[in-house]
C-alpha cells in the first residue's frame, strides 16, 4: 500500500552529523565581551583625552589598551581621538555605561584585574561628570 522510507529523516542525520564550524566556549565568549566593552570603553577615553587632556586619562587609557591586548591574544586595540563635537559630560556619562558592562563581565568570568580597572573607571566618570554638569 504505502511504500517504505528509504533514507534517513533529515532530523536523525543532522543530530548524528559533527558540525563544520568551531564553537566557542563560555570562557572564551565572555574573553570576547570583555574585550569589546574595554575597546569601546578605550575609544571614549581617547576622546576625552582630546577633548582634555590629562594625566588620569593617558594613564587610564595605558591600562584599557594592555587589557585589551591581553584579552585578544596580543592583537592591540585600534586607537582613535576623533571628536564629533560631544560634550565632555555626554562622554563621561557613556565611559561610566560602558565600565559598568565591562565590570559585569570581568565579574562573570572572575577577571580581577579587568574588574578592578573597570571599577576605577567608573569612579572617575563619576566624578569627571559631577565635575562638568555642576562647572
Amino acid at each position: 500500500m504505502y511504500e517504505p522510507i528509504r533514507s534517513k529523516s533529515v532530523h536523525s542525520t543532522m543530530a548524528d552529523t559533527p558540525s563544520d564550524f568551531p564553537h566557542r566556549t563560555r570562557e572564551e565568549e565572555l574573553d570576547i565581551q570583555l574585550a569589546g566593552h574595554l575597546a569601546a570603553l578605550l575609544a571614549v577615553t581617547d576622546e576625552l583625552r582630546a577633548l582634555t587632556p590629562s594625566a588620569d586619562l593617558d594613564a587610564a587609557a595605558t591600562r584599557l589598551a594592555e587589557q585589551v591586548t591581553r584579552l585578544r591574544g596580543g592583537r592591540t586595540p585600534a586607537r582613535t581621538a576623533q571628536t564629533a563635537g560631544r560634550r565632555p559630560a555626554a562622554l563621561h556619562e557613556r565611559a561610566h555605561a560602558l565600565a559598568g558592562r565591562a565590570l559585569v563581565v570581568a565579574a562573570s568570568r572572575a577577571d580581577t584585574a579587568a574588574a578592578i580597572l573597570a571599577a576605577e573607571r567608573m569612579d572617575a566618570h563619576t566624578a569627571a561628570a559631577e565635575l562638568t554638569t555642576a562647572g
